[in-house]
Order: structure tokens, then sequence, then C-alpha cells
């Protein structure tokens, strides 16, 4: 069993930056890939990023692409999702995953074993 925590979350002003954290328990931390998905008021939630579990492969959602890093450190059974430059879209609740397989955090269909509780981000105009 693996329990996720999300923390980092808060209000900012658009063009602002805040760096997400996602703390899992147990003792297998790097053998899962990790990843970042968020739900808006009234929409789908969506893919966000995913890296793998050496941190050696990482993948974006377009809308993100340049503008947010996902990270991890597997000493510390942690992920991070830096987001700079946020826009008002970017406001939602997002939430961390783990999956056993990689390919199973991903925009379509996506599987992860794990969801974390969700940290909310809001981001003003």
């Amino acid at each position: 069993q693996v329990q996720l925590v999300e923390s980092g979350g808060g209000l900012v002003q658009a063009g602002g930056s805040l760096r997400l954290s996602c703390a899992a328990s147990g003792r297998t931390f790097s053998s899962y890939a990790m990843g970042w998905f968020r739900q808006a008021p009234g929409k789908e939630r969506e893919f966000v990023a995913r890296i793998s579990g050496s941190g050696s492969l990482t993948l974006y959602a377009d809308s993100v692409k340049g503008r947010f890093t996902i990270s991890r450190d597997n000493a510390k059974n942690t992920m991070y999702l830096q987001m700079n430059s946020l826009k008002p879209e970017d406001t939602a609740v997002y939430y961390c995953a783990a999956a056993r397989n990689l390919y199973h955090i991903t925009a379509i269909t996506p599987r992860p074993d794990y969801w974390g509780q969700g940290t909310q981000v809001t981001v003003s105009s």
C-alpha cells in the first residue's frame, strides 16, 4: 500500500510560481512511476506530467510544457512539480498519482495504482 500526500498549493498571482510536493509512504518509491493530474471546476481530470521511477524519463502536457518541471527525490520519497509563469487557467485541484507501469500515467484512460487527495492551486488574474 502506498499513501500519497500533496502539499504546496495556494493562491498566487498570474505570472507567479509555486512548487508542489507529493510525499509517498513505503520503501519502494523508486519502483513507481509518478505523475501529476489536475481538475478544474466543471472539467474532467487531466494529465499534467509524469516521471519514471529513476527520474530519467519525463512527459508533459502541451499546456504546461516549458512552464512546469516534474522531478523526484527517491531518497526522500518525494516528487515535485515546479510551476512557473502560472496562468489563471492553471487553477485546479492538483493530484499526484503512482503506478508500477509508467504508461498507466497517461492522458488517455489513466490507470494509476494510487492517488493522492489533492491540493488546490488558484491563480488570480
